[in-house]
Parts: C-alpha cells; sequence; structure tokens
C-alpha cells in the first residue's frame, strides 16, 4: 500500500486553489496504489480548512501550527510530518514558496524529486510525471526509484473533483528546527490584481499594443473576466509594463484555462512560457503570426476594435 501526503498552501489566511488540485490528484494516485490521502496544512488557524480538502478527498488532514513562512522552518516541518507517516507519493505546490523549500524536504528525507509536473499518472506501481522540457518545446515522463517521490505540481494543471474522503484532523507538532536564515522584511511589487502564474485567465498583450498608454483596454477585459495581466518580453523590454508582468522563458511560466494574446507574435520563447494553457485564444492582426498555430481559437483583426467588443460582449453575459 502506497499513501499519499500532499501539503497544502495559503495565501492572506485563504486557502490557495492548487491545495485542492493536488488532493484531487492525491487521491487518484492513492486510489490507484491502494494508499490513503494525508493533507498537511501549515499555519495559524489552518483547522477551518480540514473540511475543504476532506471534500475533495484527503482520508486526514493534519495541521501544524507555525508563524510566517520560512524555507528552512517549512522544509523540517514537512520532513518531520513525511517520517512520521511514510507516504510513498508527496505532492507539493509548484510556486515560490514551494519551489523553496521542497528540494530541502527531499535532502532531509532522501527523496527524488521531480519540478513542475503538469500531468500525474500511475504505471507499474509508480507515480508518471509529465513536465515541460527544452523550454517547453516538448515533454518528458519521469518516474523516481527511490522510496519517497516528490512531485511539485504546477497550479491549474490538475482538474478538482469533489470526493469526499474521511476529512479526519489531528494536530502535529514536529520539530521546527533552528532556522539559520530569517525573513527580516519583503519588498513586494504591487504587481497584478489576480496572481500571474496562479490565474485561472490571464489576458496579454505584446508589442502590438503600440504603447503603455493602451494597457487599460487589455486591463477592461481582464477585470471583466476576474483575470490576471501578463506581457510578452517586447512589451517588458521596451519598457511599457514590469517584469513582474511577462510570460515566457525569461519570465513566468503560466498554464491557465484560457490564455489571451493580443498583439502577439508568438515567439518561441513566449510560447514556453504559455503553451501548456488548457485554451489559447490569438487575437493578432497578422495572420500569419506563429501565434496562430498554437491558438484554439484565433481572431485575424485589429486588437483596439476585438477586444473592446469582447470586453463589451462579456459585461452583458457575466453582469
Amino acid at each position: 500500500m502506497s499513501n499519499v501526503l500532499i501539503v497544502g498552501e495559503l495565501k492572506n489566511g485563504e486557502l490557495k486553489k492548487i491545495s485542492k488540485e493536488i488532493t484531487s490528484a492525491g487521491r487518484k494516485i492513492a486510489d490507484a496504489l491502494g494508499g490513503k490521502v494525508t493533507a498537511l496544512l501549515i499555519g495559524s488557524g489552518v483547522e477551518k480548512f480540514a473540511g475543504d480538502l476532506g471534500a475533495v478527498g484527503a482520508d486526514s488532514i493534519v495541521t501544524v501550527n507555525a508563524g510566517d513562512f520560512n524555507a528552512e522552518t517549512w522544509a523540517n516541518l514537512v520532513a518531520g510530518v513525511i517520517k512520521e507517516k511514510n507516504p510513498s507519493v508527496v505532492l507539493v505546490p509548484h510556486t515560490s514558496q514551494g519551489k523553496d523549500y521542497s528540494p530541502r524536504v527531499a535532502v532531509k528525507v532522501g527523496a527524488g524529486i521531480v519540478a513542475d509536473a503538469v500531468g500525474l499518472s500511475v504505471d507499474g506501481g509508480k507515480v508518471v510525471a509529465k513536465k515541460p522540457i527544452y523550454s517547453g518545446k516538448a515533454y518528458g515522463n519521469f518516474k523516481v526509484t527511490s522510496p519517497i517521490a516528490i512531485f511539485t505540481v504546477r497550479p491549474n494543471s490538475q482538474e478538482v473533483v469533489q470526493k469526499a474522503g474521511a476529512g479526519a484532523a489531528e494536530a502535529a507538532s514536529p520539530s521546527a528546527g533552528d532556522a539559520k536564515v530569517k525573513i527580516v522584511s519583503s519588498d513586494l511589487s504591487g504587481g497584478n490584481k489576480v496572481q500571474l502564474a496562479e490565474a485561472s485567465i490571464i489576458v496579454s498583450g505584446g508589442r502590438g499594443i503600440k504603447g503603455p498608454e493602451n494597457w487599460p483596454v487589455l486591463q477592461g477585459l481582464a477585470d471583466v473576466l476576474g483575470a490576471a495581466l501578463g506581457a510578452s518580453r517586447a512589451a517588458v523590454d521596451a519598457g511599457w509594463i514590469s517584469h513582474s508582468h511577462q510570460v515566457g522563458q525569461t519570465g513566468k511560466t503560466v498554464s491557465p484555462n484560457c490564455y489571451i494574446a493580443c498583439g502577439i507574435s508568438g515567439a518561441i520563447q513566449h510560447l514556453a512560457g504559455m503553451g501548456s494553457s488548457k485554451y489559447i485564444v490569438a487575437i493578432n492582426k497578422d495572420g500569419d503570426a506563429p501565434i496562430f498555430k498554437v491558438a484554439t481559437y484565433g481572431v485575424v483583426g485589429d486588437l483596439f476594435e476585438v477586444v473592446p467588443a469582447l470586453t463589451d460582449e462579456f459585461k452583458k453575459v457575466l453582469g
């Protein structure tokens, strides 16, 4: 029997969607391997989210009371729970936090680790992780041969399925250890209204928007859809918007349900950052733009006519 441990994540006191995604993914893996799913929540007052994870497949929820995030501390806490629960598979969000502490955990528990998985399946009693390789130009399938396998999972890559587990909650007190590095301050850029890497919908602009004064055209559509605002490297390099919005090989890698590319030609470096989007909508007046080769839907037209028309129609439909 192979058990699965998922490590949930919170932001501003709220459970992030990726926590439910990896719990559902863990449920499928555990069912295939004949095991159980344990969800780990670290933070203050996390007990209230036990029901949310129980509803999507967690058999038990372990809560650990801790202060603000610290990669060393989190690694010690997660490693402590792994040693106690002895899971064969550990799923971690592929977020800034997860990418920080998961390699430390792997070293502490002697686990193999695969980062940025966008697909998870079971073959021959082992989990197979599908992940982008060669800057998103291809995908590879990976197995971990060590007794414990850790996978960091890209947000929006897994479906949330309602399948109730037992949802029994228990408190744990693993050792936090002595962190040698402490966060003394955080300087946040402000960034997007919706976090880019975890957004379900992204409206992104490129050199075709012609200048920084035209971002409100795209922001209006993003606001109606509850989407994040993204940009190509060309727009960022031109100084039209901050790097925090950049999608691509030298920016953020995203996997939204819908990616709306406005005035973006579709250079390979940009496609590397958004090619795994479930649906890609391209709006470009150049019908030969490379973006149309990967687009689910394409509109050949002037974005300054198409985007406002889309915004108006979505307002009518969504209210």
